[in-house]
């Protein structure tokens, strides 16, 4: 099951009072009602084993945690009773402290874990985990690593859908029209007003993103296919779940496609040439997963020569994309700074997984979305 925006909102308020100073209803050191209720909602993976069992394993001593709020300590310190919480406010700061730190918040970095030799768990505050997993120490050692997947999915879903919507009724072209005070009813050709009922969509990356994606343009009434790398699974409002070597053929299907996977060997460059010339002509391309999985060159040549109806993008390579890219002069391309995750939720959904999987490592229990080091996600 996973939870839907309404819900999340409900336990992240839960959060946020207990962080107010409400009396907390948990005994230290174990799960709150409302943030277990998030992790089941969230369909949130436990690892098989408990973290007790991984070789090295020992109950920390002393935690950093960057970007630490200030009324969030009295918190880890109730998951964690015993354990030192150390707060650092910026990268420079953990280097100087992390020689005797167990375990970091928040930071991955190749300086961090060469000064940091006691460090044997990492817990990021986002889904991708590119840079992270590409440090050799993190293998060498075979560090644990936990993200936030599945986290954000609900809220980057209905950006998605934001940017689908405005591309098929045109609001790119009547916004910038309203600011110029002009009643243009008429889009420019080749576009035109479409529906989203109807319409097939494919999804690529059947993750947490791409399921509420899927989710949502099911909603919409559009047929929904979809790839994933794990297995041919999939929820009843996919009609059919693909693996990635069926890409091209499912593309020349699809009249939207959009991107939720993450970044790794296998995905990075994904997008080039040779996959959109097998796209359906006049489909529309949306990528909210990582920049790096698309031939930005190629993206452009597709939407220049009209193969590609058009864009939206949340993520490009590189970041911020430069002035000078054509990206930024297409009308029927809708670009954010890589803000999909954003929302009124603000962070208690990341720092409520945060808090129980501290819980966790401290009590040597199954731990919370723990990476995979060889697929990188």
């Amino acid at each position: 099951m996973t939870a839907r925006p309404g819900q999340i909102l409900a336990y992240c308020l839960c959060l946020c009072a207990l962080v107010a100073g409400s009396p907390s209803p948990a005994v230290a050191g174990e799960p709150g009602p409302d943030v277990t209720a998030l992790v089941r909602e969230l369909g949130l993976q436990e690892s098989a084993e408990p973290v007790s069992a991984r070789p090295g394993w020992v109950r920390p001593q002393r935690v950093l945690v960057w970007n630490l709020q200030p009324e969030m300590l009295g918190v880890l310190r109730e998951a964690a009773p015993g354990v030192e919480i150390v707060p650092v406010a910026s990268a420079e700061e953990a280097l100087g402290k992390v020689a005797t730190a167990d375990a970091i918040l928040g930071l991955c970095s190749q300086q961090l874990l060469e000064a940091g030799t006691r460090v044997r768990w990492i817990q990021t505050y986002s889904a991708g985990v590119e840079r992270c997993v590409s440090i050799p120490a993190v293998r060498e050692r075979d560090l644990l690593i936990t993200n936030m997947q599945r986290v954000a999915g609900p809220v980057m879903a209905e950006h998605v859908m934001a940017m689908m919507l405005a591309l098929a009724r045109g609001l790119n072209f009547y916004i910038p029209e309203r600011a110029a005070a002009r009643w243009t009813r008429q889009l420019p050709e080749p576009a035109q007003m479409l529906t989203l009922s109807g319409k097939t969509l494919l999804v690529v990356g059947l993750g947490g993103i791409g399921v509420e994606v899927a989710r949502r343009a099911h909603a919409f009434g559009m047929r929904v296919v979809a790839t994933r790398a794990s297995s041919r699974e999939g929820p009843d409002f996919v009609s059919y779940v693909g693996l990635p070597g069926e890409l091209g053929k499912l593309a020349g299907d699809a009249d939207f496609i959009v991107n939720t996977t993450p970044l790794t060997p296998g995905t990075r460059a994904m997008f080039d040439a040779r996959f959109f010339a097998a796209a359906k002509p006049g489909a529309f391309f949306f990528n909210v997963g990582r920049g790096g999985s698309v031939v930005q060159q190629d993206l452009v040549a597709a939407l220049e020569s009209g193969r590609l109806a058009g864009a939206g993008l949340d993520v490009t390579d590189p970041e911020p994309l430069p002035a000078d890219s054509p990206l930024w002069k297409m009308s029927n391309v809708i670009i954010t700074p890589h803000v999909s995750a954003a929302s009124d939720l603000g962070n208690a959904a990341r720092l409520a997984v945060a808090r129980e999987n501290l819980r966790r490592y401290v009590a040597g229990e199954r731990m919370l979305s723990v990476v995979d080091l060889e697929r990188g996600y």
